[in-house]
């Protein structure tokens, strides 16, 4: 009994933390997002530029070292702009070095009460700087002593309805003897982007120069966190990366200070993640490229690579490539663009059950076309699950039902003397074949699916903004009227009653306010996440109540 006893007052000591932990962070929410920075920090970096440092090839290594320019040229921007539109996005690209500024996703709303608004990934404004910057850098690169400069036959492209894909090409301006075309080819139903440098080498002279990629951010809020409920269980927002040794590795702001990556890689990519999104370098696979994060002097966040150089001779072309991914993290598609950047949909420890959930999940949502009801349907499924280890926990609970005469006639008989009282109870228990511990199991066994059911629906981008019905338009939020916690607490009120009341008066005290507790706990918690708890608790009881019966009409008869 002390044991079941511990293990309640632990569970509340737990929730009362994490129901802090969220009313810190929803104050901590309504101050405004920080803007980008515009002052010099403490930050000691190895460069002060933005820009990696041009490599400088050594005898020991294939892979070119970053050293920093001697002196670098300032970046001056004019402020030009070209946008190109297609099925999937909005962009804008600079025509000061050809930097992606603005990337805006047609299919995924701003705000669920402003469909026509799409949600902005990549912006540079003064509410947030975030912005994927490429370029060639080195020898003879036209990015080395600053930024190069962009003409354009036009300043809007339009993805034809009748075309499947769209080229956009930069022409480098006064770059003498070489030409040089930086091409974006955009296709359609697709967020990824190939982004390509076409190089006539018309001089005397070897050409070389050595693609970079890279994701330049400050450090403002995850604005597609904003509306989510997290209960304490905040996204992860910041760099990340596969490495030979760790498949998917994460690197908060604060690590790329403190810990920067410098890593060199066969294939690979380089992210930053953010709530349901994210963009991603992915260069050549064939390749070996050092990638790297760091953060600079004036504050932002960088998250790079920089590739083998390439080399032209005079009179010939070649060209280098890569490409770069702004959209939504759609696990399927991601794996279909790099080995091991599906991961970037994170669902923690229990990724291994979260994983056929969310594939059994994504199976019902096709037959139902509602994502409601499918988390409805998903929760049958696990319920017929566990129904047999359910059905004996409940059997044990109906006798424990049972069996209280007994035992409050043995609690009354040994009232001073609580060992003998103890013993003469489990002497009852084995009796009657009853494990008073059994009643525990459902929920034990059900936290695992709960806490794995939370990720898939915190990280699953499909489930962003997706209506039940009435008053719930967006599952991945909380309940705005709270009747969904509401009902939950009802629920499992109504269950205790089913369930033998603890001998123990502490226990029993401490039961009577779980309901209340969770009611509370659950206020936050995603709507659908509460619909399953919902569901699960209503069929809970009708199974319960049924073994009761069945259990005390064979008592009686007996």
């Amino acid at each position: 009994m002390d044991v079941i006893r511990s293990l309640l007052i632990g569970v509340i000591a737990v929730l009362s933390f994490m129901l802090l932990t969220e009313w810190v962070n929803f104050q901590e929410a309504r101050a405004p997002a920080a803007l980008p920075p515009n002052a010099p920090s403490q930050v000691v970096t190895s460069s002060d530029s933005e820009l990696p440092a041009a490599p400088v090839v050594t005898d020991s290594e294939d892979i070119p070292e970053v050293e920093a320019p001697a002196n670098p040229t300032p970046v001056v921007n004019t402020g030009e702009t070209i946008s190109v539109t297609t099925d999937r996005l909005q962009i804008r690209i600079d025509l000061t070095g050809g930097d992606i500024t603005e990337v805006a996703l047609i299919d995924y709303p701003a705000r669920i009460e402003s469909p026509e608004i799409p949600f902005l990934l990549l912006e540079d404004n003064q509410r947030r700087s975030y912005i994927a910057q490429s370029g060639l850098i080195g020898q003879d690169g036209i990015d080395s002593q600053g930024r190069a400069r962009f003409a354009t036959p036009a300043r809007a492209f339009t993805l034809a309805d009748t075309a499947d894909e769209l080229v956009v090409d930069l022409i480098a301006v006064d770059t003498g003897d070489i030409d040089i075309t930086k091409r974006f080819t955009f296709t359609r139903g697709d967020y990824l982007v190939r982004v390509e440098y076409l190089v006539t080498n018309n001089s005397s002279e070897r050409w070389q120069a050595n693609l970079f990629g890279q994701i330049k951010r400050d450090s403002s809020d995850d604005p597609s966190a904003e509306l989510s409920s997290g209960m304490g269980m905040v996204p992860f927002l910041g760099a990340a990366t596969t490495l030979p040794d760790e498949r998917f590795a994460k690197y908060d702001f604060e690590d790329m200070r403190e810990k920067p990556l410098k890593e060199k890689i066969e294939g690979g990519w380089i992210a930053m993640i953010q709530h349901y999104f994210l963009s991603a370098w992915i260069p050549d696979a064939n390749q070996s490229h050092n990638y790297n994060t760091r953060v600079t002097n004036n504050g932002f966040n960088i998250a790079g690579f920089v590739s083998p150089a390439i080399t032209v001779d005079p009179g010939q072309q070649g060209s280098v490539r890569a490409e770069f991914y702004a959209g939504p993290k759609d696990q399927y598609r991601l794996a279909e663009i790099s080995e091991y950047l599906d991961l970037s949909v994170d669902y923690g420890w229990l990724w291994w059950i979260a994983q056929p959930l969310f594939w059994l999940l994504i199976k019902i949502y096709s037959f139902v076309n509602n994502w409601g009801v499918a988390i409805i349907m998903l929760t049958l499924v696990i319920k017929a699950a566990f129904f047999k280890l359910s059905a004996t926990s409940y059997r044990s609970m109906a006798n424990m039902r049972r069996v209280q005469p007994q035992l409050q006639s043995i609690r009354e008989r040994y009232a001073e003397d609580k060992q003998k009282q103890s013993q003469e109870m489990m002497n009852l228990y084995r009796k009657e074949k009853i494990n008073p511990l059994s009643g525990c199991l459902p929920i034990l066994v059900q936290m695992p699916v709960f806490i794995a059911l939370y990720w898939v629906l915190m990280e699953s981008v499909e489930l962003r903004q997706a209506p039940f019905f009435g008053w719930i338009q967006d599952l991945s939020v909380m309940d705005p009227f709270f009747i969904l916690p509401l009902i939950m607490g009802a629920s499992m009120w109504f269950q205790q009653k089913l369930a033998p009341p603890p001998p123990d008066p502490m226990q029993a005290k401490i039961m009577q306010w779980m309901p209340i507790i969770f009611t509370f706990f659950f206020l936050w918690f995603p709507a659908g996440l509460v619909l399953y708890w919902v569901t699960n608790n209503l069929l809970s009881i009708a199974q319960q109540w049924y073994i009761t019966r069945q259990i005390e009409r064979a008592g009686s008869k007996a």
